[in-house]
């Protein structure tokens, strides 16, 4: 009784209301296979709510990765493209050479770009994939992009490259969101539509 008769003086209204004020970290966070994503993340000055997570199979079988996509609430899921903030954060399941993120993201981008709009993009895209390193599970990267900078490429929180370009944005998370993504079940889930 002693006990709780100090916490409560302990605890003035100032107190209260600047706990509050803290983003509730992980507060009903969504797992998938395991792999827990917060609720929201912070993109620069704003709070960004998960807007849906989903597993990655390679042919149907293997368990690759998951992925959670973090995008504004009103955001509308045809502009999950468009020029707003917004985060992919992959967490890995099997270890892959840095090297070969970059070939199997090209397939997709010439599936969901021009020829000549990969031409305009290609020096972006090669800086892009000059940093990927290799990953072991349970590492995780994520792509944030803020519009008006660019997007950014992390590494288990570490800061690896940042690429200048809304058009690039879309273009990169379209691998993943675009009309036609690395998977479509997958990207169903991430934008969240049932």
């Amino acid at each position: 009784m002693l006990i709780a008769s100090a916490l409560i003086r302990l605890c003035t209204p100032a107190l209260v209301f600047a706990l509050l004020l803290l983003p509730p970290l992980y507060a009903a966070a969504q797992t998938v296979e395991g792999v827990t994503f917060a609720k929201s993340v912070r993109i620069e000055d704003q709070q960004v709510p998960l807007r849906g997570a989903a597993l990655l199979r390679w042919l149907k079988i293997f368990k690759v990765y998951v992925a959670a996509l973090y995008l504004p609430e009103n955001a509308a899921p045809a502009d999950v493209l468009a020029d707003v903030p917004r985060r992919l954060e992959i967490s890995y399941l099997v270890s892959i050479p840095g090297p070969d993120f970059g070939k199997g993201a090209e397939a997709v981008l010439e599936r969901n770009n021009s020829p000549e709009e990969l031409a305009r993009l290609r020096s972006r895209i090669d800086r892009l994939n000059a940093v990927y390193r290799d990953v072991k599970p349970g590492d995780r990267y994520a792509l944030t992009y803020v519009p008006g900078q660019g997007t950014e490429l992390s590494f288990n929180g570490e800061p690896l490259v940042t690429i200048e370009g809304a058009d690039f944005s879309a273009a990169y998370f379209g691998i993943w969101l675009g009309k036609d993504p690395i998977d479509q079940e997958m990207r169903r889930q991430l934008i969240n539509r049932g």
